[in-house]
């Protein structure tokens, strides 16, 4: 059964993948194997996706969870800081297209947000789940989402489906569909298909109403 909190892994599943994408780009070229193209391309609104996903963490599930659960929520704060910083730091080294100080911000960026997402799923949103009730939850997931900007949200889409797996694409149709208006679902759906073209036939398996 899909839970409001699989959206949560769907997008820290996403944040990884490009990440990951980004750095061993970084790494290819740094070796003379490739361009930094990659990480110019997509480092933007990666950063911009992940600070709209904090600053609802901030304002929705940490807020929650100190009621719970008080004092927690603080060093996962700091934490989005440090992100804050790695993303600034990105930001320069792009604009200066040098091959290694670009591949020196992305392992940093990498490893410290691979490791963030990893403690946030093994104990904050753990505790989380344990002690904010369900109906709770999922009002609290769908304030996250009102983070990103309406006119935003195609983007969001095109960027979120083609790098999330096949389970984590069934559980944000799912979570569209209950809490988009008709017309948005449409729309949401028209736009997942066209981003991960063929795949979208391993989805209509899976949710044979999509057809």
């Amino acid at each position: 059964m899909t839970v409001p909190l699989d959206a949560i892994r769907a997008f820290h599943n996403a944040f990884r993948k490009d990440l990951a994408a980004m750095d061993a780009a970084a790494h290819a070229a740094a070796r003379g194997q490739g361009s930094v193209d990659l990480v110019l391309n997509r480092y933007s609104f990666f950063s911009e996706m992940l600070a709209w996903h904090a600053s609802g963490e901030e304002d929705h599930v940490f807020t929650a969870l100190e009621r719970v659960a008080p004092l927690v929520a603080e060093a996962y704060e700091r934490d989005h800081r440090g992100l804050d910083s790695l993303s600034s730091l990105l930001a320069e080294a792009t604009k200066s297209k040098d091959t290694l100080s670009i591949l020196h911000a992305t392992t940093v960026f990498n490893f410290f947000s691979t490791f963030h997402l990893d403690k946030e799923e093994a104990h904050l949103y753990r505790i989380f789940n344990e002690r904010v009730p369900l109906p709770e939850q999922g009002a609290i997931i769908g304030a996250m989402s009102k983070k990103i900007p309406p006119p935003r949200f195609p983007e969001m889409v095109r960027w979120l489906f083609p790098l999330i797996g096949v389970d984590d694409r069934e559980n944000m149709i799912t979570i569209f569909k209950q809490a988009l208006p008709p017309p948005m679902f449409d729309t949401a759906t028209k736009l997942a298909r066209q981003a991960i073209g063929d795949d979208w036939t391993d989805l209509v398996a899976r949710i044979p109403e999509l057809k």
